[in-house]
């Protein structure tokens, strides 16, 4: 498994950074502009990415204030989980994205750029979003 791994620190409450990603739907609002064709619900999402690719996710585990991981379903390219992991500093929030990847040694080559900025991209995006 090859991880991709991105942190930041927001300048909210635990409960309302966790309370913004436990919504799928607002995820769409971290994604880079690669991403097309995005429609969720509170626990899923699909989108394709630069028209190639489609990729359905589901949340797979759930823990308020802490992790929110999220899985690829039906027919995954490779198989991958994103997880975001909270920690509480005063009245700020730790966020670590996490990109968990099984990836053969080709895919690894093509993939791992394009997968850490996506990780980079959606902690900025975050940072952004909430302050």
């Amino acid at each position: 498994m090859t991880t991709f791994e991105s942190k930041t620190v927001i300048n909210k409450p635990i409960d309302e950074v966790y309370a913004f990603l436990n919504d799928v739907n607002n995820h769409q609002q971290l994604m880079p502009e690669t991403v097309s064709n995005w429609s969720s619900t509170n626990d899923e999402a699909s989108f394709n990415i630069q028209n190639m690719l489609k990729l359905y996710l589901k949340v797979t585990e759930r823990t308020p204030n802490n992790t929110i991981r999220i899985g690829a379903i039906q027919n995954p390219p490779f198989p991958l989980e994103v997880c975001w992991i909270l920690s509480a500093s005063g009245s700020q929030t730790q966020a670590t994205f996490t990109i968990n990847a099984n990836l053969n040694m080709m895919m690894k080559m093509m993939a791992s750029g394009p997968l850490q900025k996506l990780a980079d991209h959606e902690t900025d995006a975050l940072k952004q979003l909430l302050g």
